[in-house]
């Protein structure tokens, strides 16, 4: 199998090599040829995959090598000019931007709650936005049993969101640099509701990816949710509030019996000792993180939770090379 990595010098990208040569999901023996794909000026670069040294190519050229699977990672401008042309080759892309997540032929996949879209007849699949994918891990199996009707949710993610000029000013506001500036404002010892572009009536373009991916994801266009993205001065890791209201009754225990029996999903709620989801402790981590569970008695069948995840990995990399997995496993791809 030869499997290409469009934008692989960036932050997801090198994630998405780690998450390969972990052979978790893919094994490395499948792997027969890694094309790195970059920018012109990453062009001959020379990056590292299994022990072994790769030079960074042109868009062109890893088409002209034919790979199986392409993974994108480099903006939604680039995937809608560089996914149709791999597809063209006969190549899968799964993709990271925004680009094609709404489009409605085209499967947006967090492969525990909805892989059985896939089916081979797309051959461009959408990863869906970092918070979105933590969010829907949880919420499905609880809207399986319960019926959700509406769902409140804050962010509060990390720098690595916005990528690596973002990790960059955080630490040169650490030690004191005066350093170029992605953000509007200073984000050490800061936060700022503020996260992707304003719209007309308020809202930003993040916070509307994560009600209309949400719905999508989990074919319920009926659920009402509203959301408020918030950047906080962490290296890794989203965190999110989420206050639900359920068309049925429940007990919290079976509500806790619902969480840690999802795939891809830890209960950590043991308020007793402290113990409650972190993004320093799930950093590095594939696996969603929830706790403070507890229900909100100002409205009827409402509950309240604390959800963190690793956004570079099951946010992005993670999943993408979890849906690369799935076309081996459906058999869509055999070798």
């Amino acid at each position: 199998m030869k499997i290409a990595l469009v934008g692989a010098t960036g932050l997801v990208g090198s994630v998405m090599i780690k998450v390969l040569e972990e052979g978790k999901y893919i094994p490395l023996t499948s792997i027969t040829d890694f094309i790195p794909v970059a920018s012109e000026k990453s062009i001959g670069r020379e990056l590292k995959f299994n022990n072994r040294k790769y030079k960074v190519v042109t868009a062109a050229e890893a088409i002209a090598r034919k790979p199986d699977i392409a993974l994108f990672s480099a903006g939604a401008a680039t995937s809608r000019e560089l996914a149709p042309l791999f597809t063209g080759a006969g190549c899968f892309v799964i993709d990271n931007s925004s680009a094609w997540r709404m489009e409605k032929d085209i499967p947006l996949v967090v492969p525990e709650v909805n892989g059985h879209v896939i089916t081979g007849s797309q051959k461009i699949i959408a990863n869906p936005n970092c918070s979105t994918i933590q969010l829907v891990a949880v919420l499905a199996p609880l809207h399986r049993k319960y019926g959700i009707r509406r769902v409140v949710v804050s962010t509060y993610q990390s720098v690595t969101g916005t990528g690596a000029k973002a990790v960059q000013q955080l630490e040169n506001e650490r030690n004191g640099i005066n350093g170029s500036r992605v953000y509007p404002h200073p984000i050490d010892l800061n936060i700022f509701p503020h996260g992707g572009t304003f719209l007309p009536d308020g809202y930003t373009t993040e916070e509307v990816k994560l009600l209309e991916e949400t719905r999508k994801i989990m074919q319920a266009p009926e659920v009402r949710i509203t959301a408020t993205v918030v950047r906080v001065p962490v290296f890794g890791g989203h965190s999110e509030s989420v206050n639900i209201e359920f068309e049925k009754p429940f007990e919290l225990d079976e509500i806790n019996k619902v969480i840690s029996s999802s795939k891809g999903v830890i209960l950590q709620d043991d308020t007793d000792r402290a113990v409650y989801p972190m993004p320093k402790y799930a950093e590095g981590r594939d696996e969603i993180f929830v706790g403070r569970v507890r229900r909100d008695d100002t409205i009827q069948n409402g509950l309240n939770m604390w959800i963190v995840a690793d956004n570079l990995r099951k946010g992005a990399a993670t999943n993408a090379v979890q849906i690369a997995g799935l076309l081996l496993d459906k058999e869509i791809l055999t070798f």
